[in-house]
This record gives C-alpha cells, sequence and structure tokens, in this order.
C-alpha cells in the first residue's frame, strides 16, 4: 500500500502494534460488564469497572508525561503495553469484583503509557507534509482491529475469563513486535541526543495547540461518548428498533469513518489541518441536529453518516496539529492533549444521561450539537500549521504572528538518555 510506503519505518512498525493492541481491546471490552456482573453487582457498578479504566488514565497522564521525556518513548511503550497485558492476565483470575475494578484501573495507566509514547513517536519522526497521513493510518489501524475483535471474541461462549487472557495474548505480541522494530529509532541507542521537552507553557501560549485541545475534548465529547451512551438508547426509545438496528448504525460509523481516514489524512497534509477540523466539528453538530428532528431510520442513518464524517476528521486533524506544534519535543505536551480527549470520553456519556434523564434526548442532542460547536471559534482564529514539505514545522513556526521563539537551552541544559 503506497501510503504506508511513504511512512517513517517506525510509523509503520507503530500501526501494526496499533492494530494488536486494538484487536485485544476489541476482543475484551464486551466482556468487562458482563464478568464484573457474575460478582452480583448492580449496572452501576459493573460499568465503574471501563470507568475505572478511563479515569486512571486522566489522572496519571501527566506524570507519564514526564516519564516519557526522562527514559524515552520506546522503554515506556514497551513497559506499558507489558502492564495492561499482566494487569489483564490477573483480571481474567479474578476472584472478586474489587479484584477485577483495581486491575481494570491498573490497565489504564498501562494504556496511558502506551499511548503517550506511541503519539510521541509518532509526531517526532513524521514529517508535516505526512503527519495528516500518519495520523490517519494510525486511527485507522486502531479501527480495523477494534472491527476484528468482536468477531474474534466469540471465545466468550466458553468462558467470560477467556477474553481477557486472550488480550493478555495479544498484548504480548504488541509488546514484542514494538521493541523488535522500533530498536533502530532515534532514541533508542544508548547515548542518543535528545532535544529537551516543549515547555507546556509554550504550547498553551499557541493558539493552534489550544484549538487542537478544544476540538479533542469535543469530539470526545460528543461525536464519541454521548453517541455511544445515549444513540442506542434512543433508537431503542423513540425509534422502537431492535438490538440489531442499533449494530448496523454503529456500523455505518465506523465504515464512513474507516473510508475517509485516508483521504482526510491526504486533506490535511495538502489544504491544511484547520479546514478539516472545522468541517468535522460543523458535520457532528449537524448530525446531532438532524436525530431529534428526523425521528425515522433515513434521518438516523444519515445522521450516523454524519457523525462517521466527523470522526474521522477527529481522529486525524486535530492530532496533526498538536504534532505540527510538538515536533520532535513530546512528553508533557503530548499527554495533556490525550488528557483532552480522555476528559472528554468520560465526562460527555454521564452528562448526555443526566441531561435526557432531565429534560429529553432532544435536549441532549442539542447540547452534544452545541460542544462539538464551541471550538471553532477558537479553531478559525488559529494559524494553519501545516508547513509545505522541506520546511520545519516544530514550534517556532506554529507560533502565533508575532509571538518570540523561546531562546535555544545552552548545551548542558540538553540530555540524553537510554530508551
Amino acid at each position: 500500500m503506497r501510503v504506508l510506503r511513504d511512512l517513517p519505518t517506525e510509523v509503520r512498525a507503530l500501526v501494526v502494534v496499533a492494530f494488536m493492541v486494538a484487536l485485544g481491546y476489541g476482543v475484551v471490552a464486551p466482556a468487562i460488564p458482563l464478568f464484573a456482573r457474575e460478582f452480583g453487582v448492580s449496572k452501576t457498578a459493573a460499568s465503574a469497572v471501563i470507568s475505572a479504566f478511563a479515569f486512571m488514565r486522566l489522572i496519571t497522564a501527566p506524570f507519564v508525561g514526564r516519564l516519557v521525556n526522562a527514559f524515552g518513548e520506546r522503554v515506556m511503550l514497551a513497559a506499558g503495553i507489558g502492564i495492561v497485558s499482566v494487569s489483564s492476565l490477573l483480571a481474567g483470575f479474578s476472584g472478586a469484583y474489587w479484584q477485577l475494578l483495581v486491575l481494570r484501573g491498573i490497565g489504564g495507566v498501562g494504556s496511558i503509557m502506551f499511548s503517550v509514547s506511541a503519539a510521541s513517536i509518532l509526531v517526532r519522526v513524521t514529517p508535516s507534509h505526512l503527519r495528516g497521513r500518519a495520523q490517519g493510518t494510525w486511527a485507522g489501524a486502531f479501527l480495523l482491529g477494534m472491527i476484528a475483535g468482536p468477531a474474534v471474541g466469540t471465545v466468550a461462549v466458553w468462558s467470560l475469563r477467556a477474553p481477557f487472557f486472550l488480550y493478555a495474548g495479544t498484548l504480548v505480541v504488541a509488546g514484542l513486535l514494538a521493541l523488535a522494530t522500533l530498536r533502530h529509532s532515534e532514541f533508542a541507542a544508548p547515548g542518543a541526543a535528545r532535544t529537551s521537552p516543549l515547555p507546556l507553557q509554550a504550547a498553551l501560549r499557541q493558539r493552534a495547540y489550544l484549538g487542537a485541545l478544544a476540538a479533542g475534548f469535543a469530539g470526545d465529547f460528543a461525536i464519541v461518548g454521548a453517541r455511544s451512551a445515549i444513540v442506542p438508547q434512543f433508537m431503542s426509545d423513540r425509534l422502537h428498533l431492535g438490538s440489531g438496528w442499533v449494530y448496523l448504525a454503529f456500523l455505518v460509523v465506523s465504515v464512513v469513518s474507516g473510508a475517509l481516514l485516508l483521504p482526510f489524512g491526504r486533506l490535511a497534509d495538502t489544504r491544511g489541518r484547520r479546514p478539516l477540523i472545522l468541517l468535522g466539528l460543523a458535520l457532528g453538530a449537524v448530525g446531532y441536529v438532524l436525530l431529534p428532528g428526523a425521528p425515522t431510520l433515513a434521518g438516523l442513518m444519515v445522521a450516523m453518516a454524519l457523525l462517521g464524517v466527523a470522526g474521522a476528521a477527529d481522529s486525524v486533524a486535530p492530532g496533526a496539529v498538536m504534532g505540527d506544534v510538538v515536533g520532535s519535543r513530546g512528553g508533557t505536551v503530548v499527554a495533556v492533549f490525550q488528557m483532552a480527549g480522555d476528559l472528554g470520553a468520560i465526562i460527555g456519556p454521564v452528562t448526555a444521561g443526566a441531561i435526557a434523564d432531565a429534560h429529553g434526548y432532544g435536549a441532549t442532542f442539542l447540547v452534544c450539537a452545541a460542544v462539538a460547536l464551541a471550538p471553532l471559534p477558537l479553531v478559525a482564529a488559529s494559524p494553519e500549521t501545516l508547513k509545505p514539505a522541506g520546511e520545519a514545522a516544530v514550534p517556532a513556526l506554529a507560533m502565533d504572528p508575532g509571538e518570540s521563539p523561546e531562546p535555544p537551552e545552552p548545551p548542558e541544559a540538553r540530555h540524553s538518555g537510554v530508551s
């Protein structure tokens, strides 16, 4: 596939690793709440096992960013995958609910270690004119893994513990692949020089980075989190459709997103990141307005297709902007970007559910549309970060007009390390 040949070797390796990680998660995700219910807990307690994973990702992300700065991406990536693998294996042997809850929380720590490290490598090794395609290919690997996972996850018919063991196995494969294929990456060699990480304060002074944070939060709040929590209930309660139609509607989102990830990546690398962010958020808002405005099966499918377009844009463009700002100086700045999305994914479902209980589905969808539209003024006012091929694309060029770049640090302020 030509798009893979054009990308750096490290990105191609990360795509394979991402597929294996997502394949395992797609296997275990449907089994988690069902396994928790076997301990005699309530639906809320079973859902808390999922929330524990996301919550631990969120609160440990800033510390993980510093660890990546200190020890390097390759070591932290493999360590993160190892933590998720071991915690998943032990979760499969859980003899009580609290053991499952704690072990899934520990898995969340490993998950954010993997995510921040992989994202840091991705933005560091990819030149600006390929960064959108790299983000699209990376997201596509996750999407394919998540689609394939449930098919493999039929092992749950024998035991709800089996998916946890299979997940641990796919993670072992992913970790070994990462260690083997990334061993020649820039920071993997002993004593290799590493540029000092971009200070978070410097990134927060750039409107482009703030726009990426806002878009990431809004996308995971509305286009991912609230959609996953509320649309199935809307289809059942208002449209009186069964679970088969729910799966079909979500398949529409996945197919549309998957088909557009690579084309959107090319658009982000040729036309710019900012127009794609604006288009995605705007179409996401239109999709949410259409849901209560045209409460029919046809209206539902059109709305889901629009949310699929929005999801593809949100998977590509904000991450490319973050990469343009960070350049080769990732770590904490990348971790905060991940946190913005995790925060949206945690708050979105809970907020949408509370509004639906108090005011109905129509109000919920309008709030989701408003959240999707909220970042538009900030994104529209931010500078375009895409630079032509051959130009440097590290933070100084991504700064707002009139902003002075920070003075370079003296040689003794830089550090090297083994990763």
